[in-house]
């Protein structure tokens, strides 16, 4: 076994070109096998790129390491590599899993990594960072969060924990964060799904789901740390010296390298999800390597003490000459070989693996409550589901997808049409509060287990209905009339539903020609004319926070006469108001009298009148004669 583990090594090793040159496709491409990274902001992730992706200043390789140089796993990948994944198993049973266990990597961990890829190479495209190289460290350092024991957002189900860097055997680190993260306060540890230690995290920590948070103990937020921190310095990983000088970066170990570049380009070749919970543990780890096979150094630059060479056993071995059996005392049988003290924070190798929720979950049972909620309010009742298994006993611990159609205008917080919660200790998973929409319609929550597509899918019925009122009222009571192609008054109207204010009701309001007629009038009042020039007299109106609303800029048509505005609502509410249309008044034109003839002027009746000639008026009485 030591002498297989020596050769494939030394392939890894070999294979350091062939990775380097396989870095430029891979980050232009998802590589072969790779899933698309979610797009549905799935698990309360914010897309890419809203969430905190600002890198520090300096090199990711200055003055340590991401991890402390902490113990890692050194499993190496199969020889032989995955293929492509085909047609996935058709057994209900089985999961969807295609390939090699080894090429198995959780949904949630695979999402976390081509999501930091993707928000990377936005922001720093010369680095060329392909997430499976993160998937490599992943690996090596937790062995993809414990398999993929982790929550629907991301975040594991119990803290993953390096040794304490006490100097035994690892290097010396003395507490940075007072026991914030690792909950040591006399040394560090490393911490999460990429093995940050406190001080690195200090400087790198991400928020990639951008909920608030930089978790080192969440995938999302490790992932894109790490991937950060590979690109530090402007290193472009497509150049092999880059590659190796970024990955000693994280573990200053040609063994931790070595390794890593296996898994990177195992993964290159293919890979597949498996359900979160259900990846392949690992077993070797570089500071307790299984029986038999050489222990890992840590550090090259701080290498362990060479261990003392075990005494040959040539007193237990046979003499190439017979000897005398009743005197040669029997050798005594070699005492057993204890088994290394096992880290409460990995999975032991002896220890028996506990099937995880996900796999155990036979069945989602659809909640009882009754989904409805009139236009524009929240459903009374949350959708929710238990998880069972086989037995029906209640499930905890499981991941469950609540979907919404594409048909309804329904939505979850924050305007989200997906939502992943993890059911309780009752097996419950409960959807957050359901807000309805404008549209009055029934449509079908499914609720799913990621992972586990042949598992049926619950599914839930909910109904958005209008919104009603019972009665309509007219405040006021003011006759409401006016000549033709004058405007009337406002109207105003209340609703009630059981006696009770009505707002947000849908009121329809159509002008008709009697009380006894809800059709159309042809030519009564109107709402004013469309874009044609046509009367409008069909209007569809909606009651304010008071239940209440106004019928505004109604307009006699040209027709004298008598209408009606007739207002209904869904629920029955129903109310007429009589519009009258005058025609204008008229004046008839000025007539003369006949009793009255015109008359000439009198006559002058004095010389002082003014008709007499102002020559005759001059005239002398008498003169005398000229000739006398």
């Amino acid at each position: 076994m030591a002498a297989q583990f020596g050769r494939r090594l030394r392939r890894g090793a070999t294979s350091g070109a062939i990775v380097a040159a396989a870095v430029a496709a891979l980050a232009a491409s998802q590589g072969p096998g790779a899933i698309p990274p979610p797009t549905d902001n799935l698990s309360g992730d914010t897309a890419i790129g809203a969430g905190d992706a600002t890198a520090p200043h300096g090199g990711g390789d200055a003055g340590g390491s991401a991890t402390g140089d902490s113990p890692y796993y050194t499993d190496l990948p199969p020889l032989n590599p995955p293929k492509v994944p085909g047609v996935a198993p058709t057994a209900p049973q089985v999961p969807i899993v295609t390939g090699p266990a080894a090429a198995g990597i959780p949904a949630t961990v695979l999402a976390a990594y081509q999501r930091a890829e993707a928000a990377i190479r936005a922001s720093d495209p010369s680095c060329n960072l392909p997430w499976q190289l993160l998937a490599g460290i992943g690996k090596v350092e937790s062995g993809q969060a414990s398999g993929g024991r982790v929550d629907g957002n991301g975040t594991t189900l119990t803290p993953i924990l390096g040794p304490a860097l006490d100097g035994n055997g690892f290097a010396l680190i003395q507490d940075t964060d007072d026991g914030a993260f690792d909950g040591d306060t006399t040394h560090d540890r490393a911490l999460g799904p990429m093995q940050f230690i406190p001080s690195t995290w200090a400087v790198w920590g991400q928020d990639a789901n951008g909920d608030g948070k930089k978790d080192p103990q969440n995938v999302y937020d490790a992932a894109q740390a790490a991937g950060m921190y590979l690109c530090a310095g402007g290193r472009n990983l497509a150049i092999k010296a880059d590659l190796d000088k970024a990955i000693l970066s994280y573990n200053r170990s040609t063994e931790y390298l070595t390794t890593v570049l296996n898994w990177f380009e195992y993964y290159g070749r293919g890979a597949h999800t498996v359900p979160d919970g259900t990846g392949q543990l690992p077993v070797d780890r570089s500071d307790r390597p299984a029986p038999g096979r050489p222990s890992v150094p840590v550090s090259p630059s701080s290498p362990s003490s060479p261990a003392s060479p075990s005494p040959r056993p040539s007193q237990d071995r046979p003499s190439p000459k017979p000897t005398d059996p009743a005197t040669t005392p029997p050798s005594k049988p070699a005492e057993p070989t204890k088994p290394p003290t096992a880290d409460p924070s990995r999975p032991d190798v002896g220890t028996p693996v506990e099937v995880p929720p996900t796999l155990r979950v036979a069945r989602l049972k659809a909640g009882t409550a009754t989904l409805t909620a009139v236009t524009g309010s929240t459903f009374a009742q949350a959708a929710s589901v238990t998880a069972v298994d086989a037995a029906g006993r209640p499930v905890a611990g499981v991941s469950v997808r609540f979907v919404l159609p594409a048909t309804t205008d329904a939505r979850f917080p924050a305007g989200a049409t997906t939502v992943t919660v993890t059911s309780d200790a009752r097996g419950v998973a409960e959807a957050p509060a359901l807000r309805a929409g404008e549209k009055a319609a029934s449509f079908t929550i499914r609720a799913t287990v990621p992972g586990r597509s042949s598992l049926p899918a619950a599914e839930l019925k909910a109904t958005v209905e209008v919104r009603k009122a019972d009665a309509l009222t007219r405040v006021g009571d003011t006759a409401l009339a006016a000549e033709t192609g004058a405007r009337y008054a406002d109207v105003t109207v209340e609703s009630r539903l059981a006696g009770a204010l009505a707002p947000g009701v849908t009121v329809t309001a159509v002008i008709t020609d009697s009380a006894a007629s809800d059709a159309q009038s042809a030519d009564g009042p109107s709402f004013g004319k469309d874009a044609a020039g046509n009367p409008i007299r069909t209007k569809v109106l909606r009651t304010d926070a008071q239940g209440r609303l106004v019928v505004a800029g109604l307009v006699a048509g040209q027709k004298a006469g008598d209408y009606v505005l007739l207002l209904t609502a869904p629920g029955g509410g129903t109310a007429k108001v009589a519009l009258k249309v005058t025609a204008p008044a008229t004046t008839p034109p000025a007539t003369p009298d006949p009793t009255e003839e015109p008359t000439a002027d009198p006559a002058p009746t004095s010389s002082t009148s003014p008709s007499t000639s102002p020559s005759a008026a001059a005239s002398p009485t008498a003169s005398a004669s000229p000739s006398a």
